[in-house]
């Protein structure tokens, strides 16, 4: 590993040193939507893909994560973003390959050159395909678009996101991930299960530092952001007591998970938005 700056964020930008050496730096990849980068591909093959883990972990801070601009489809404003971007040029990335890929994971669109021209008119042609406006509903539901994202709770955090941005304060999220795997990290189960109060929690997270992150905090700070704003009922086949532990309600159907909705809410006539794949789409508030 080498240092090659100071990061905006603050924290050291230490990276691999093959990078470094190397007389030309190309990175490829794939665009989607990320739920705090704005969009995956281009300057996130250096940061967080060859850098440090403490540079990764500041990067990845509670300050910036709480941040408004910290969200999917958004770049402009995004300190996250920013960060990745400073770490690309200084490791001297020179041209990039991106593409965008379909359900079935084809690629339908490519974009090749400049780290940061390029990757924007990726993620200009993907935003013209995903991104929609919010619908407010009492009652949201989302998946993490199956195989491989649904494999475990700690993904699906990822298509919670497209719910919290459509789903009334007070209301209730319900979201289909199989989580075969579980909870899918220790760090970020311990962090929701071993404290009872997801308020505490939080407020441990935003006093620690730029550089006091701790792995998975970013995760979990984010499930908080959506349980503060939602109930969630979770249909998976994770283990009920292990969905309980990290504040959510089990459920094993669709139809069941709507009764326990509409019981929470107190309606039968409750307003419903539906995403079918909560990673791939934007859902703008």
């Amino acid at each position: 590993m080498a240092k090659i700056g100071t990061l905006p964020s603050g924290g050291e930008c230490i990276i691999n040193q093959l990078v470094v050496d190397a007389d030309l730096v190309v990175s490829e990849g794939f665009i989607e939507p990320h739920f705090f980068a704005g969009f995956s591909g281009s300057r996130k093959s250096i940061l967080p893909g060859v850098a440090r883990r403490t540079t990764v972990l500041a990067n990845h801070c509670s300050e910036f994560i709480a941040h408004p601009c910290s969200r999917t489809g958004i770049l402009e404003g995004n300190p996250i973003h920013e960060d990745m971007v400073w770490a690309a040029r200084q490791a001297k990335l020179a041209f990039i390959v991106n593409v965008v890929i379909n359900e079935k994971k084809e690629a339908i669109f490519a974009v090749a050159g400049d780290m940061e021209q390029a990757h924007k008119a990726g993620c200009d042609f993907l935003s013209s395909l995903c991104r929609v406006d919010a619908r407010p509903a009492d009652i949201a539901i989302s998946t993490n678009g199956g195989y491989p994202l649904d494999q475990n709770i700690y993904q699906a955090v990822k298509g919670m996101t497209a719910a919290e941005g459509t789903v009334k304060k007070g209301g209730v999220i319900i979201m289909l991930a199989k989580s075969n795997d579980g909870h899918g990290g220790e760090g970020f189960y311990h962090q929701m299960a071993d404290e009872p109060d997801i308020e505490k929690t939080l407020a441990l997270f935003m006093s620690r530092g730029r550089n006091q992150t701790v792995a998975d905090q970013w995760q979990t700070q984010i499930f908080i952001r959506i349980l503060q704003k939602a109930s969630v009922i979770y249909i998976s086949d994770a283990p009920d007591d292990m969905v309980r532990a990290l504040h959510m309600i089990p459920a094993h159907s669709l139809d069941e998970a709507l009764k326990q909705a509409e019981q929470l809410i107190g309606s039968e006539n409750a307003s419903i938005t539906a995403i079918p794949d909560g990673v791939s789409v934007m859902v703008i508030e």
